[in-house]
């Protein structure tokens, strides 16, 4: 059975989202490349074009600085993580930091469904509760983390 927000839009692009960078860290393709590939081989739905286009481009050009907002809190070094995992991070991270029209539970939440569906078995714990820490981090988010642990 899916889960409901399978169906949206937006859970749509992130899951093609997360496929696109997959592809890009082990092939090493162009973004515009993969991106190209994206909406003309695979059957796209109802997803969000506009918001796949924006985060997969913005996660592709700030990969380093994404990689350093996650990087501290990684038990191992990001070359060792599973290729899903460092995805999720990657997207997640961005969301947080970019995207602060998405709340940051959901920015987590997705990529933890993301994890549950893609990577292995325990990842969505780890993905988790490394992206609960890079949400702290992110100023602009200050009063929304503060609401949301009273």
């Amino acid at each position: 059975m899916s889960r409901p927000s399978a169906n949206r839009p937006r859970a749509r692009a992130r899951r093609r989202i997360l496929q696109a960078l997959y592809q890009w860290q082990m092939t090493g393709s162009e973004p515009a490349e993969i991106q190209r590939q994206f909406f003309s081989d695979h059957r796209l739905g109802r997803m969000d074009l506009d918001y796949f286009s924006e985060v997969f481009r913005g996660v592709t050009e700030e990969v380093g600085s994404l990689d350093a907002a996650f990087d501290r809190y990684l038990d191992r070094p990001a070359a060792n993580l599973d290729p899903v995992e460092l995805a999720l991070l990657r997207l997640g991270s961005y969301e947080l930091r970019e995207r602060l029209e998405v709340p940051y539970r959901v920015c987590i939440d997705q990529a933890v469904e993301l994890a549950k569906g893609f990577g292995a078995d325990q990842s969505h714990k780890y993905i988790n509760g490394v992206l609960d820490r890079v949400a702290r981090d992110q100023p602009l988010r200050a009063d929304e983390l503060k609401r949301r642990r009273r």
